[in-house]
């Protein structure tokens, strides 16, 4: 996080951990209005879902008690389908939070059209 300028962007923030919580929370609720609906998603999120436990449990207990890690998907398609893998969209590696949100979008799409489709016996 040192090389991305994450910490540095932290370090000078004006922001609260508790004014970005609330924040977060209200653009979840306006968005997802039921609690318990929206499940936390992205890559390698366990140390995010243990973050919010501790640190934002509003918006932890607000959240869908399940979480979907795209991280898994991508871990499966490289050991199965190793020929898609390599085609797997890049990343920016930026460490913020809308750029890897768009990024885990574009990589769950990638793997839902490229491993995760129907077949026909479902269709």
């Amino acid at each position: 996080h040192t090389k991305s300028g994450l910490l540095t962007a932290i370090e000078s923030s004006t922001m609260s951990l508790e004014q970005a919580g609330g924040d977060g929370l209200s653009y979840i609720a306006q968005h997802v209005p039921q609690a318990g609906v929206a499940p936390l998603c992205g890559n390698s999120i366990g140390v995010d879902r243990r973050f919010l436990d501790r640190y934002l449990p509003d918006l932890d207990r607000y959240l869908h008690y399940r979480s979907i890690d795209v991280s898994s998907l991508k871990e499966l398609c490289r050991r199965w389908y190793p020929e898609v893998y390599r085609r797997r969209p890049t990343k920016a590696e930026t460490h913020r939070a809308l750029a890897d949100i768009h990024e885990s979008i574009a990589e769950l799409r990638f793997y839902r059209e490229m491993m995760l489709r129907p077949s026909e016996k479902l269709a």
